[in-house]
């Protein structure tokens, strides 16, 4: 009598907590109303600040000199566009180049470690390479903001990694499952082209609002992703005629906690075709910054459906598939790039 042999499939861990991409920093607008930011990215203390000409720079936090912390909790400053060391003075300009000290000329080797930045739309990215390499790729330009409401910001902070959290977006099932989508529709097959993801899908919601009333949303979700820090959502919900944009951007922390940011915009609703859920009965310079908060707030809440999740769940690097559920192996595939080639010594 034959036996059948069980096969027992190892799961091997993600290959790092700090995958290669741009990761967001902060804000144009939140950094110029601080003046200087200070916080743990990618595993590394940094500081962030604008020179009088506009240019930013996201740089570590030590400085060359003595190792001293200049984030501002540590007595950093910044005078004159320049970055003030608490500790001797050493003053460093945008390009992490230090130009001046109260009792001597600059030396020409002190210079920060620099992480080159890009900005897209008033939200700063910074560059993780692996081995500490050049950027390899940029992240696409965002059509104007005219018309477009302001941003708004949320950011939740949990045990994750950026590629559990971006997989969402090529796995279809969980939408039914965990947030409600009803008639959640593959438009085409996921597209990769270099760093480049798209994952388009149609789906329509219920919701009730004030007064027990029911209203189902419309809704086409167009995704771009560009590694696993930055994904960008185009959002037309038919039934009301109206365009959203949501940014959803994952970064490490400190190689267990991530960042998760939430940003979202609404274009001006200037005729919607839906009294109640167009918000027809405010004028029209109102309708899209309450949409606005009113979007932010589903979306947040659906993150903290997803965060239970996330925060507690363990990667399976052989997961157990059906045919449901979508492309999910594809994905993967896609994100084996962002990581260092074992087989490299100068990435190990």
């Amino acid at each position: 009598m034959s036996t059948r042999r069980r096969v027992v499939l190892e799961n091997a861990p993600l290959a790092s907590p700090f995958p290669e991409g741009w990761y967001f920093v902060t804000s144009r607008k939140a950094l110029l109303k601080a003046g200087m930011i200070e916080k743990t990215w990618m595993g590394e203390k940094i500081v962030a600040w604008c020179d009088e000409d506009g240019n930013v720079c996201v740089a570590g936090a030590f400085c060359p000199h003595l190792g001293a912390d200049m984030g501002p909790t540590a007595g950093g400053r910044i005078c004159d566009g320049r970055l003030v060391c608490p500790f001797h003075g050493y003053e460093f300009d945008a390009t992490g180049q230090c130009v001046a000290t109260p009792y001597s000329p600059p030396p020409t080797t002190a210079r920060l470690r620099v992480f080159e930045t890009q900005e897209i739309a008033g939200l700063i990215f910074a560059w993780w390479g692996i081995g500490g390499r050049a950027p390899q790729w940029s992240l696409p330009d965002v059509p104007d903001q005219v018309g477009w409401t302001g941003f708004r910001i949320r950011t939740l902070r949990f045990p994750g990694h950026p590629q559990e959290t971006t997989e969402n977006s090529v796995d279809v099932g969980h939408l039914r499952y965990v947030h409600g989508y009803d008639s959640v529709d593959r438009v085409g097959r996921v597209s990769v082209d270099g760093p480049r993801l798209e994952s388009d899908f149609d789906f329509r919601r219920a919701r009730k609002i004030a007064g027990g009333m029911t209203l189902t949303f419309d809704v086409a979700a167009r995704t771009r992703i560009f590694g696993l820090g930055y994904s960008f959502v185009q959002i037309r919900e038919r039934s009301i005629g109206m365009d959203m944009r949501l940014w959803v951007l994952a970064t490490p922390v400190d190689g267990s906690l991530i960042d998760l940011s939430l940003v979202s915009q609404v274009r001006e609703i200037r005729k919607p075709r839906r009294w109640i859920a167009g918000l027809a009965f405010l004028p029209v310079k109102l309708r899209g910054p309450i949409m606005n908060w009113f979007i932010a707030a589903q979306q947040h809440g659906d993150v903290k459906q997803d965060l239970i999740i996330w925060s507690r769940k363990q990667y399976r690097s052989r997961p157990l598939l059906c045919r449901s559920d979508g492309e999910i192996m594809p994905f993967r595939r896609y994100c084996a790039q962002f990581y260092p080639d074992p087989g490299d010594p100068e990435t190990r």
